[in-house]
């Protein structure tokens, strides 16, 4: 596999996994996971950033605006690498905020279990309910509401960065999505008369 298909698999494998943890954000468990699979996606990447392989490099995130002029404003890198910073930067906050939120537990879930049943012989449940409550209402507080705020600003970017790539960058759209581009049309030779 080349690093090109490469990129292009790790870009679909995180773009589906975001888009699902974004559908399951309600989901508690299903979407504590899915968050876990991106952080993992996300290290994976950071790794592979370190090979020292361009196409891999890290500086594809960090606009340059040098030439960039009217004539050339929509087309000039510096707006895609400035989606994909703020794409990266929204993503990695998302997911920090979300392992914060979550402190392990979804990781943990074999252990809870046993200790929801060691608390449920236990005459003194309403003392376990109570830590339990204090704990949901933390996860709805600044934390939770920045990761619900960076979420949804993710969306929007993302939602910029395909329009701007199917407006501007036809092909580089058409490669990432597995869509065949077309073959340039071959000249048909002419017969002499």
């Amino acid at each position: 596999m080349s690093i090109m298909q490469g990129l292009r698999a790790y870009h679909a494998t995180l773009g589906l996994l975001v888009i699902a943890a974004f559908l399951t954000g309600e989901l508690g468990s299903i979407h504590a996971v899915l968050g876990y699979a991106i952080a993992i996606i996300i290290g994976g990447r950071l790794v592979a950033a370190l090979s020292g392989l361009r196409q891999l490099g890290l500086s594809r995130f960090y606009p340059q605006f040098e030439g960039l002029t009217l004539g050339n404003a929509f087309t000039h890198p510096a707006i895609s690498k400035t989606l994909l910073a703020g794409i990266a930067a929204c993503l990695i906050l998302a997911t920090a905020t979300g392992i914060a939120m979550d402190r392990g537990r979804t990781l943990g879930m074999a252990t809870s279990v046993v200790v929801s049943q060691a608390y449920a012989r236990d005459d003194s449940r309403e003392g376990w309910r109570g830590s339990e409550a204090r704990g949901e209402d933390q996860e709805h507080g600044i934390v939770g509401e920045l990761h619900e705020g960076l979420s949804n600003f993710l969306m929007i970017i993302v939602g910029l960065h395909v329009a701007y790539l199917f407006l501007f960058k036809r092909p580089l759209a058409r490669f990432m999505l597995f869509i065949a581009t077309p073959k340039p049309r071959e000249a048909i030779p002419r017969r002499a008369p």
